[in-house]
């Protein structure tokens, strides 16, 4: 497939005329949570449990928390250069801050502010939040409607789409798409996740951009019972199977096909290539 960085340009020619929705794109599942750390706070949304716990003995919370909060070890840059083009960016506004004081969250809140599943946001907030999208990427954004193609997209020159999850935010710019659909297992056992992944595709895809994650999810009572394992440690075990299933997929327009893929650890040897490699399905007779 060669360099992975620019892996849309190298592909076939006759791909550059199929919409997104029908390619396999890789994505990353909580991009930014490689910037948390041990003092990171605990998002409000988590267990009152939780809290209690980090109030009581924080030495011991904290690092456990973290533990299976970060998803990514690599930031967006080294993403992005891995082949990952779907990146999932959760926002809240944390308790405390400025009403500009933004950040990224999944369970804890980073330090790293957001200067660009919402939580804890007002209307003017978002309405804020847009602006610097609209600053930073300017002409670069693609207006929802049509899901269009790489060539339409390099004909145009631009390279954002850009998903809000805020419905009423979504209805007031144009440079904004809504909501795309994440089929999320809510599941810490590998093989429960994938029956769930092929439960969906056997209700026939959605009609246009979609994500099928194949990110185990933990709640509280495991996070307690297992404290010296860890979210990468369970997702690295995990790997073989969700690795077969990847490869197993197919992209297109037909009801069964995958669209975007995305997962935790995105650096483990093997995924962002068997996710792009899919593409190369779309060429057989």
């Amino acid at each position: 497939m060669g360099d992975q960085a620019d892996w849309m340009s190298q592909l076939c020619p006759r791909l550059w005329d199929v919409p997104l929705h029908h390619l396999s794109i890789p994505g990353s599942h909580d991009t930014m949570t490689y910037c948390l750390n041990r003092k990171s706070p605990i998002s409000r949304a988590c267990s009152w449990i939780l809290h209690l716990l980090g109030r009581v003995v924080p030495f011991i919370t904290g690092p456990v928390v973290m533990k299976w909060s970060v998803t990514q070890t690599l930031d967006v840059t080294q993403q992005l250069d891995a082949g990952v083009r779907y990146l999932d960016l959760r926002i809240a506004h944390a308790p405390g801050g400025s009403a500009r004081n933004l950040c990224f969250v999944h369970m804890m809140y980073t330090k790293v502010l957001v200067e660009v599943n919402f939580e804890g946001m007002t209307q003017e907030q978002h309405d804020y939040l847009v602006g610097c999208i609209m600053n930073i990427f300017g002409d670069l954004l693609c207006p929802s409607g049509e899901v269009p193609s790489l060539g339409q997209l390099w004909a145009r020159e631009q390279q954002v789409i850009v998903s809000y999850e805020d419905e009423a935010t979504v209805s007031r710019y144009d440079q904004l798409w809504p909501a795309i659909p994440y089929w999320w297992g809510n599941a810490v056992k590998t093989d429960v996740l994938l029956q769930f992944l092929e439960t969906m595709k056997g209700h026939g895809r959605p009609d246009g951009l979609f994500v099928a994650g194949i990110n185990i999810t933990e709640n509280l009572c495991y996070v307690l019972l297992h404290p010296v394992d860890s979210l990468e440690e369970t997702t690295r075990r995990s790997l073989p199977l969700m690795t077969k299933w990847v490869c197993a997929q197919q992209p297109g327009q037909s009801p069964h096909c995958t669209n975007i893929i995305a997962g935790d650890f995105v650096g483990a040897d093997g995924f962002v290539s068997e996710v792009i490699s899919l593409n190369r399905k779309l060429l057989s007779p």
